[in-house]
């Protein structure tokens, strides 16, 4: 409760501080603390409502007396620390102006566009489509039944019953046939989605170039010949590379391609998990079963196709080991292919 005890002795406090200040820093503080918006004084006006009325003339003359002391010193020591200018800048513009930094396109954009100078010289041209696909597109016209087990193969972020984001850019290659007659010479770059765990070794959301090409008498040497030369131009002519049988519902018969690993040089290491190989692709010869779905006769036609990460190619080329890295945006990591 506000007195006349309190009054003094706020008033005597002040005087001690008052003798401390030695600086403009100082002078800053006294003012907050004693007449400062939150300060001492406004405080004891705050409570000033609740004194008596019998009260209120004497207690009311003393607290107008300590503010104006407290101002007054304040003045004093203004006058004696004021505030020091800061040295005005004086700009020479016979300097030579600072270099900005500059952006560069991330190393998934560089690797992307690299592959697509590759294929665009082979002829290939290049197709879109959305990143929400239907279950038709998606699945069921790259020759995956309702109840195939190969649809386990890739795990699906479905937005409805019909309705999911594309686990592949395979469907690129459907909407482009059925409004395209061969020859079909395509790639379809693109960004997919698969509900899988993040990790060093995969991740939610990732980058893929789906290939295509069909005609007359089209032969899987034909496939191997255009991939086996796309390694040697991505990776050196000096690569090893090597064609093993595998499966994938729209292509019969299918491989997967390797290259020999880009760090042991063959020998075994953690990247290539001691085998010397890398598989950097899937491929195949088209399904006649697809050719169906888009009204391609499968006796007068044939294809290939083939589909690759951008993010395991980036990889595998740079010795990256993990690809979250791809996507945390850490400037230390991506400088490191400005010059690329």
């Amino acid at each position: 409760m506000i007195d006349l005890e309190l009054i003094k002795k706020i008033a005597e406090e002040a005087k001690a501080e008052f003798n401390k200040v030695d600086s403009f820093e100082k002078v800053e503080d006294f003012r907050i603390k004693f007449l400062g918006r939150k300060g001492i004084v406004s405080n004891l006006f705050e409570q000033f409502k609740e004194v008596s009325k019998e009260q209120k003339a004497l207690i009311g003359k003393e607290l107008n007396l300590l503010k104006k002391n407290l101002e007054d010193q304040l003045k004093l020591l203004q006058k004696k620390y004021p505030k020091v200018k800061t040295k005005e800048v004086v700009e020479d513009l016979t300097l030579p102006g600072l270099k900005p930094r500059l952006g560069a396109k991330h190393i998934i954009t560089q690797t992307l566009n690299e592959i697509k100078d590759i294929f665009k010289s082979f002829g290939f041209v290049i197709a879109e489509g959305p990143e929400v696909e239907s279950d038709y597109y998606n699945f069921t016209a790259l020759n995956f039944p309702d109840d195939h087990p190969a649809r386990d193969m890739q795990d699906t972020f479905f937005i409805s019953k019909d309705l999911l984001l594309r686990t592949h850019t395979s469907p690129v290659q459907i909407r482009y046939m059925e409004s395209h007659t061969p020859p079909v010479r395509i790639i379809a770059p693109g960004r997919v989605f698969r509900n899988e765990a993040v990790s060093a070794r995969s991740h939610c959301i990732f980058h893929q170039v789906e290939g295509l090409f069909v005609d007359y008498n089209v032969t899987f040497a034909e496939l191997k010949g255009t991939l086996s030369t796309f390694a040697k131009i991505f990776y050196g002519k000096d690569i090893a590379i090597r064609f093993r049988p595998s499966f994938f519902p729209f292509t019969e018969p299918s491989a997967e391609m390797d290259v020999c690993c880009v760090l042991c040089k063959g020998k075994g290491c953690r990247l290539c998990k001691y085998s010397g190989w890398l598989e950097i692709l899937g491929c195949g010869m088209v399904d006649p079963n697809v050719f169906r779905f888009v009204n391609y006769d499968p006796e007068l036609y044939t294809g290939y196709a083939f589909g690759m990460g951008i993010e395991r190619i980036a990889m595998l080329k740079y010795g990256i080991d993990d690809i979250r890295i791809f996507y945390e945006n850490d400037i230390r990591f991506l400088k490191q292919f400005v010059s690329l």
